[in-house]
């Protein structure tokens, strides 16, 4: 089964994606670890996106394209897929078209109110970089970290204003494709506000397992 996860930052598509991979059995596929593995290859267009990243730039439509392409052509591939951050545009989900065709699109629909909290919430480590929640998963002692004792702090793109720009970000350019794919008749959404064993309850249900 190919599947696209479409929702906004911090819907918890990574989460998700990594419960459905046990029960799919099919790899999870995200932009970044496309980019890390080609990197780490030192394939052509590796050393390419290496060079990309290394100025400051953000990787080019053609690129990331080529890439996606050369990934889903290998061969744990072929029972299916999980794709995680492409497309993000409407030409890019055109080109996807073009070779490979997606069976399913899961929309984790979550309101701003939600992601505001999730992500607004967040805690991070500087030291080991294990993640903490001011409400949902407080480390034992305040700012310090459960695991190896390092400073805990919030990211800069955690703060309310970062993440509200996020969100515009993302409703501007990527939610488009959820009308685009809507209109295939490929669309099933899925409400991400609740606990994740409801939300994969929901995903086996919708899906038939």
């Amino acid at each position: 089964m190919k599947l696209l996860f479409l929702g906004p930052p911090g819907a918890g598509k990574g989460t998700l994606a990594a419960r459905a991979v046990d029960i799919l059995g099919v790899p999870h596929i995200s932009t970044g670890a496309i980019f890390r593995s080609a990197i780490a290859a030192q394939s052509e267009l590796g050393l390419k996106v290496k060079a990309i990243i290394d100025a400051g730039k953000l990787v080019d439509d053609d690129t990331t394209i080529e890439l996606v392409k050369e990934r889903l052509s290998q061969a744990d591939t072929q029972k299916g897929y999980i794709l995680d951050g492409f497309p993000r545009t409407i030409p890019q989900a055109e080109a996807l078209a073009a070779f490979s065709s997606i069976d399913k699109v899961i929309n984790f629909d979550t309101p701003d109110s939600t992601v505001l909290e999730r992500l607004g919430g967040r805690r991070v480590c500087r030291k080991c970089g294990y993640n903490f929640h001011a409400i949902f998963n407080k480390p034992k002692n305040e700012n310090v970290c459960d695991h190896c004792s390092g400073e805990i702090y919030i990211r800069d793109d955690d703060r309310p204003e970062a993440v509200q720009k996020r969100l515009e970000v993302y409703r501007a350019q990527t939610a488009p494709l959820i009308d685009y794919y809507r209109q295939k008749g490929l669309i099933i959404d899925i409400d991400a506000s609740p606990m994740v064993d409801v939300i994969v309850a929901e995903f086996r249900k919708v899906l038939g397992l």
